[in-house]
């Protein structure tokens, strides 16, 4: 899948599950049970122990798998030679959106404050993620962004729920990060995948009706 293809895809799916477990079990089950109820998209972050390696296992699925929590160029490196498709980092740096685009991967680095944002787009990222955005006021600091910058694609990361999905895509996001309301690493612990599915249907209900 080329990049332009896997920037539709996030686009037209909307909903980047966000993967984030102290145990790599743990990731594989809830990438999963979600995928199971139609989730396509997953963002496994390196902080997953050998997230690498679950890249690299899960790369032939049916599902979208990308690499988050990446810092630097050799991390993304490792991702992308292990079958990511997308890197996401929470930060920006440079040296990896410049590796990224010249491997035709498409790369969403941190961004935050309009700086950061422009700066990101200029070095040539394909969508900025808008990270933690509720600490500057969610869903409305994310449409002052894009009043500032409406051609710059936006991925809000950070206070994206069930009760606020909407209003992300009302202000403009591109697609949305969403982490433990909709990815209940305890839910999967305790075996209560019925409570993840049943959110998971939720929250693919909420995009469809977007």
């Amino acid at each position: 899948m080329d990049k332009q293809t896997v920037l539709e895809t996030i686009g037209r799916e909307k909903l980047v599950p966000v993967i984030r477990t102290d145990n790599r079990e743990d990731a594989k089950k809830a990438i999963e049970t979600l995928a199971s109820c139609g989730i396509r998209i997953f963002e496994i972050t390196m902080t997953v122990p050998d997230a690498v390696g679950l890249i690299a296992e899960l790369k032939n699925e049916d599902i979208l798998i990308g690499a988050g929590t990446v810092l630097d160029k050799n991390q993304a490196e490792k991702c992308i030679e292990a079958g990511a498709r997308f890197i996401v980092s929470p930060a920006f740096d440079a040296e990896t959106i410049e590796f990224c685009k010249a491997r035709e991967i498409a790369v969403m680095p941190g961004s935050l404050t309009p700086t950061e944002v422009l700066a990101a787009w200029k070095a040539g990222a394909d969508c900025a993620k808008v990270f933690p955005c509720d600490t500057l006021g969610g869903a409305k600091y994310l449409k002052t962004l894009k009043t500032l910058f409406p051609h710059i694609p936006m991925m809000p990361t950070g206070g994206v729920s069930l009760e606020t999905i909407a209003d992300f895509f009302k202000a403009g996001a591109f697609a949305a990060g969403v982490g433990a309301d909709l990815v209940d690493v305890k839910a999967i612990r305790e075996g209560n995948l019925n409570a993840v599915t049943e959110k998971a249907r939720k929250y693919l209900e909420a995009v469809k009706n977007i």
